[in-house]
């Protein structure tokens, strides 16, 4: 019988809320092989997360997942709103509101239904006899691995020692923000965006994308710098207050494109075999046991694509498909086209007409809905693809993806449509670095680079809002597990090394070599299948799991979203499983990891 083990899981946000669930789900098991659980959460809020706590968001901040999008918990976002004292409801805006599973509410509403599903588990857990210690306002700075166990380090000092140690930490900026300059490296929190009371921001002030991200931004500010009159779900006009009447918002974007707006779904819930199944896919994989991605866009995708456009009843598209030239980069620059408008804002008013009509009269858009089953698909086999298709997937087809499945909510559409119209919301296209000199010694300049031309801006304030990046291996948060050589960059080899020549210049700084053999850095650490490090010797660590996505985007590089916790937690917790029930090391071949996968 293996001998009880200790787990700690660092951070407590929806990763660690929905592998605390699956945990749950095989309790009557696992009390025999867990001494208990100890939660340690950076801050003084347990159970809630970075994008949905009352400490870093706002009450005009939407969450873009409705309750019919979120997996499983204890009882659904929907039930559990519909459950809840007046008092509650007012506190996150929701009273008087008719509750239902299609609505996208704010986040401060989402954080609250986690953290309650949070403590029910944790609950349960007790109950059931899995002892559970929770480490609140306790930062993690450091892990030491030891010959049969992992020191874990606190900020103040403070060591615990543990048999099993889960990596859950969420969002991660290294960046500093430089408020003196103006400049802040993340929206977050957002409070510190918001001018005092009776205070405005009476100048431009700029964001880094035009992403949900920035959409937060100008939402919080905006209603701080005026009113929006109207219906929310039709047309709103934005009155500002006086003394803001210089207030304005510039976004910059490197397509100057906006986000798609949300749509209906027929399957709310991914699946990672919805539309190929395990066997066919790994029948894809070539003699050097590669999966490339126009091999699988030629299988997979192109005939689920081709149905999908049939029932939106777009026959271009079905005829384009059945021209095998026409492959995965010619389809993202296609569809790219048609959401590229002269006016991007003058657009999205366009294509409100279509978003609201799938919406409230459900009326599914199939092609996204499939188009993001797919890439969810090949987000867990990502490994399996050599560097020249890293390459071609993050360069090309990940920033159209990634504009598509935003899904902005329809109010949150309707407010920027309401501030552009006040001509108080601007987009410019144009790729953007950070300038040395401004204008003036509090501003920070940026210079934008559009089709050749070059010009300098500055800022009282600029926001960078352009996501989460993957982490260097220096910028790991746990400095002992980097020196010890426990964890490595994320790497891919190349199919063909002369491929390594005809990589951009820009990319070439990636490029690295072990043993001969030339591999892209892919972003962030190494993990296998069932998210155990990898340290410098190749082998992976049964100690030590990570699921952070800025930590591991580089080997699952559309893990995007609740659902991808859920189901990342999952594999994590089920491979465990099975190597307590086996006495295994683990599972280590792609047949054994699909095998989780058909069981999801």
């Amino acid at each position: 019988m293996n001998p009880q083990k200790n787990l700690a899981i660092i951070g407590s946000g929806p990763s660690s809320i929905y592998l605390l669930k699956h945990l749950l789900t095989e309790a009557r098991f696992l009390k025999d092989h867990l001494q208990g659980i100890s939660i340690f959460e950076k801050s003084g809020l347990t159970g809630t997360g970075m994008p949905y706590s009352p400490q870093t968001t706002d009450r005009y901040n939407m969450a873009n997942i409705s309750s019919e999008e979120l997996p499983e918990l204890m009882v659904s976002f929907a039930d559990w709103l519909r459950k809840q004292d007046r008092s509650i409801l007012e506190e996150i805006d929701l009273a008087d509101v008719e509750i239902d599973e299609h609505t996208v509410y704010n986040r401060l509403a989402l954080g609250r239904y986690l953290n309650s599903q949070y403590q029910a588990i944790v609950s349960e857990l007790s109950e059931i006899g899995i002892p559970f210690q929770e480490y609140a306002g306790c930062e993690i700075v450091d892990l030491h691995q030891e010959p049969g166990s992992v020191k874990v380090r606190s900020a103040e000092g403070e060591q615990w020692e543990f048999s099993k140690v889960i990596i859950a930490t969420g969002h991660y900026w290294t960046e500093e923000d430089q408020p003196e300059k103006g400049y802040y490296a993340s929206p977050w929190p957002i409070s510190k965006l918001i001018p005092k009371d009776g205070e405005f921001h009476d100048f431009t002030i700029g964001t880094l994308g035009a992403s949900l991200s920035a959409f937060d931004v100008v939402s919080s500010l905006a209603h701080r710098h005026g009113t929006f009159r109207g219906d929310p779900d039709q047309r709103l006009v934005f009155h500002p207050h006086p003394g803001a009447e210089n207030f304005k918002i510039v976004m910059h974007s490197a397509q100057g494109l906006l986000p798609h707006l949300q749509f209906e779904q027929v399957e709310p819930l991914r699946e990672i075999y919805r539309h190929v199944d395990r066997d066919s896919l790994l029948d894809l994989l070539d003699e050097n046991g590669f999966l490339r991605i126009e091999t699988y866009f030629d299988k997979v995708c192109r005939p689920a694509l081709s149905d999908a456009f049939a029932k939106d009843k777009m026959p271009e598209m079905v005829e384009l498909l059945t021209d095998p030239k026409f492959g995965i980069r010619e389809f993202s620059e296609k569809m790219t086209d048609e959401h590229d408008y002269q006016n991007a804002f003058e657009g999205m008013r366009h294509e409100m007409v279509e978003a609201k009509d799938s919406v409230l009269n459900r009326k599914p858009i199939h092609w996204k809905e499939v188009l993001d089953d797919l890439m969810y698909t090949l987000n867990f086999h990502a490994e399996l693809m050599p560097a020249e298709d890293h390459l071609l997937f993050h360069s090309h087809f990940m920033p159209f993806l990634m504009n598509v499945i935003a899904a902005m909510p329809l109010p949150s559409g309707n407010t920027l449509l309401a501030l552009y119209d006040a001509g108080k919301l601007e987009l410019v296209s144009g790729n953007v670095t950070l300038g040395e000199d401004a204008e003036e010694k509090d501003m920070t300049a940026i210079e934008v680079e559009d089709d050749g031309e070059k010009s300098t801006v500055s800022y009282r304030m600029f926001v960078d809002c352009s996501g989460q990046k993957p982490l260097e291996l220096k910028e790991y948060p746990f400095p002992s597990l980097v020196e010890s050589g426990a964890v490595r960059k994320a790497r891919a080899p190349f199919s063909k090394s002369e491929n390594a020549k005809k990589i951009p210049d820009e990319k070439k700084e990636h490029l690295f070599q072990v043993e001969g053999e030339l591999f892209y850095q892919t972003g962030g650490i190494d993990v296998d299948g069932t998210y155990r490090v990898i340290g410098a010797d190749g082998n992976p660590n049964s100690r030590i799991h990570d699921i952070a996505f800025p930590h591991i985007s580089g080997v699952r590089p559309y893990s995007y979203g609740l659902q991808a916790c859920a189901d990342t937690s999952a594999i994590l917790v089920r491979a465990w499983i099975d190597e307590i029930k086996t006495g295994s090391t683990g599972i280590v071949d792609p047949e054994g990891l699909t095998e989780i996968y058909d069981e999801l």
